[in-house]
């Protein structure tokens, strides 16, 4: 059965999730790390494959007062090299205090700040999926 992977993405690191097969809830699945160049496509493109992915719902920073800066152009730039590179969807998605919330989880959970470091973007990438899928269910 088809899923659906939520990507935040960052300067420096991916956050990756993907749905359950019922499409009810993300789980993170990891972290890639931006260090050359065109690595993060290969990556997500063999992470897609080996879980059936059929859309990919990459995180949109908007601004508070809902406009588009420039990183959210950036984020819009990546997901149509996605697009035109994997050949799958790929919906945008406003993921405004999405590392918000999981900095504040992984705060309230004690979590000490180098393993956050480690699982935040991650954490991030499976709040966004869920609020994607949530809306679906609605």
């Amino acid at each position: 059965m088809p899923r659906i992977m939520g990507l935040d993405y960052g300067d420096r690191r991916i956050g990756v999730a993907v749905s359950d097969a019922f499409g009810w809830t993300a789980q993170g699945v990891e972290v890639i790390d931006r260090k050359k160049e065109g690595d993060e496509i290969a990556r997500i493109r063999h992470l897609a494959s080996e879980n059936e992915v059929d859309t990919i719902v990459v995180g949109l920073p908007k601004n508070m007062n809902g406009t588009i800066g420039p990183r959210g152009e950036i984020c819009q730039a990546f997901a149509e090299e996605l697009r035109q590179t994997l050949g799958i969807p790929v919906v945008m998605w406003d993921e405004r205090l999405t590392t918000v919330a999981a900095t504040r989880t992984l705060l309230e959970a004690d979590v000490s700040r180098a393993k956050r470091k480690l699982v935040v973007d991650k954490m991030a990438a499976a709040i966004l999926l869920q609020n994607y899928l949530d809306s679906k269910t609605r």
